[in-house]
């Protein structure tokens, strides 16, 4: 999984797709670096508009509020590291059991 604990909450490693035809967590998928979560969102990646429509979709859709999430790594580039404040065990395995749920079933 693209998860890891750390001791500011829970680092999601993803790699994001702009300017699709629509908003969609589309699986986890290997790079050389590890495994990331694929999102793909409808905004341009032009002045923090695809970082700000990731953190929508992902907190709507993991019930985790987008105050609490932050890209901490890649802000400008398609390969980026999220954070979520306050993460622990119990949300990294509720949401890897989302993940894999939302892959099968597609």
């Amino acid at each position: 999984m693209p998860f890891t604990l750390a001791s500011d909450g829970l680092r999601l490693a993803l790699r994001v797709t702009p300017r699709t035809s629509r908003n969609a967590i589309t699986g986890v998928g290997a790079s050389t670096d590890g495994p990331r979560l694929k999102v793909s969102v409808t905004a341009a990646p032009e002045a923090g508009k695809a970082n700000a429509a990731v953190i929508k979709l992902l907190a709507k859709a993991w019930r985790v509020p987008k105050s609490g999430m932050e890209v901490i790594a890649s802000s400008t580039g398609r390969n980026k590291l999220l954070l979520i404040r306050g993460g622990d065990r119990e949300l990294m395995d509720r949401l890897a059991k989302d993940i894999t749920k939302d892959t099968t079933e597609a």
